[in-house]
C-alpha cells in the first residue's frame, strides 16, 4: 500500500482524484447543474484513468509477457469501454458510434503524431519495430473494411425494405472482428512473437506494487470510473449545447481524448525516453482493439443492455476519417522510422477532422 500513496502524493496529476467523490455529492445535490457535472467528470476520469494504467502494468509486471500482454490489450482501453457501456445502456447510438471512431482516429493521429513530435524534439531520429506497426495498421484497414461494408449497403435501394439487414450484418461482422483479434494476439504473442520484441526494454527503479495492492486498485478504480462515467454520459450532451459543440465534436474529439488520457501518459512517456516501440505499440495496438474488439463486444452487448440492437453502420464522414487514419498510419510507418515532423503531419490531419467537426451543422450527422 506504501507504493500506492507514494505514486499518489509524487503524480500532481493524481491530485484530481479527490474530484471523483464530488462528482458523486454534486449529482445527486444539483443533477440538472450539467455544465458542471461534465466538466467534474472530465476532470475526475482523467485521474482515474492514469491510475487505472498504472494498476494494470502493476499487475501485467507480475504475471509474466504473454499473459502481461493479454491483460494490457484488455484493460489498456477499459476507460473508453466503460463510456461507451454507459452510453450504450441509455440508448445514446449516435455518441457511442462517434466515441468508437473517434478513439481509433484519436491514437492513430493524435497520440501517434504527438510521441512521434515530443520523441523527434529530443532526438534526431527514432526507430521501431515496423513489423509489429505493420500487423497493427494492417488490422485497422481490416476493421476498416468491416465499417465501410455496412455504410455502403445502407445506400442501396434493394436493401430498404430489408430492415433486420443490418442488424444480421452487423451482428456477423462482429463475431468476425473478435475472431480475427484473437487469432492477431496468437500470431503476435505466441506463433510468431519473436518478430515482434522491441529494441529496448523497459526498466523501472521503483519497486512493483504488490498483486493484491494492484488487484485492489483495479476493482476500486473500475467501480469509480464505471459511476463517474454514468455522470459524465448524462451530461455531456447538455454540456455540448452549452459550448456550442456538436454531438459529432463531443464523441468523436471530448470523448475519445478523455478516454484516451491514461494511454497518451505512458506513450509520450515512452517516446520521451526513446522508447518509440512503446508508443507506436500503445497508439496502433489500442485503436486496432477499439476497432477488433470493443466495437464488435459493444454491437453484441446492445442485444442484452441496450434498448435496441446497436449496428456497425457509422455516418460516412466517419467512416472516411477511419480510413484516412488507418491509410495515413500504414505510410507513415512502413519505414520503421520517426522524425518530429512527421508528428507534426499527423497532427494536422487530426485538427482538420476536429475542425470539420466542430463546424459541422448536427443535422448533417
Amino acid at each position: 500500500m506504501s507504493q500506492l500513496w507514494h505514486e499518489i502524493r509524487h503524480t500532481p496529476l493524481l491530485w484530481l482524484l479527490v474530484l471523483a467523490p464530488l462528482v458523486l455529492v454534486a449529482h445527486s445535490a444539483v443533477p440538472e447543474a450539467h455544465t458542471l457535472l461534465f466538466l467534474l467528470s472530465v476532470l475526475a476520469i482523467i485521474p482515474l484513468a492514469t491510475l487505472l494504467s498504472h494498476a494494470t502494468e502493476a499487475v501485467a509486471a507480475r504475471t509474466g509477457d504473454t499473459v502481461g500482454s493479454l491483460l494490457n490489450a484488455t484493460l489498456g482501453n477499459l476507460t473508453e469501454l466503460i463510456i461507451a457501456l454507459a452510453a450504450l445502456r441509455l440508448g445514446q447510438y449516435t455518441l457511442v458510434k462517434a466515441s468508437l471512431a473517434g478513439a481509433i482516429v484519436c491514437n492513430t493521429l493524435f497520440m501517434l503524431g504527438a510521441s512521434f513530435l515530443l520523441g523527434g524534439l529530443k532526438y534526431h531520429v527514432q526507430d521501431y519495430n515496423r513489423v509489429s506497426a505493420r500487423l497493427q495498421t494492417s488490422l485497422l484497414f481490416l476493421a476498416t473494411i468491416a465499417l465501410i461494408v455496412p455504410s455502403a449497403m445502407a445506400e442501396a435501394d434493394s436493401l430498404a425494405a430489408a430492415p433486420d439487414f443490418m442488424q444480421d450484418l452487423s451482428f456477423g461482422l462482429a463475431i468476425l472482428l473478435i475472431i480475427t483479434y484473437v487469432l492477431g494476439l496468437y500470431f503476435s504473442l505466441k506463433s510468431h512473437r519473436e518478430l515482434f520484441g522491441s529494441a529496448e526494454h523497459a526498466t523501472s527503479d521503483e519497486p512493483p506494487w504488490p498483486l493484491s495492492v494492484a488487484l485492489a486498485t483495479l476493482a476500486v478504480v473500475t467501480v469509480t470510473v464505471a459511476l463517474v462515467s454514468e455522470v459524465f454520459v448524462e451530461s455531456v450532451q447538455h454540456a455540448a449545447e452549452t459550448f456550442g459543440m456538436t454531438p459529432a465534436f463531443v464523441g468523436f474529439i471530448v470523448v475519445a481524448l478523455v478516454g484516451a488520457a491514461a494511454e497518451m501518459t505512458s506513450a509520450f512517456s515512452g517516446a520521451r525516453k526513446n522508447r518509440l516501440d512503446l508508443s507506436v505499440g500503445i497508439a496502433l495496438g489500442s485503436a486496432a482493439q477499439i476497432a477488433l474488439f470493443v466495437a464488435p463486444v459493444l454491437v453484441l452487448l446492445s442485444y442484452v443492455i441496450g434498448p435496441a440492437p446497436m449496428d456497425l453502420q457509422f455516418w460516412p464522414g466517419a467512416v472516411i476519417m477511419v480510413l484516412v487514419a488507418a491509410m495515413t498510419a500504414i505510410i507513415v510507418t512502413n519505414s520503421g522510422r520517426a522524425a518530429w515532423f512527421v508528428g507534426v503531419l499527423m497532427l494536422m490531419v487530426y485538427l482538420i477532422f476536429a475542425m470539420t467537426l466542430y463546424l459541422l451543422p448536427p443535422k448533417l450527422l
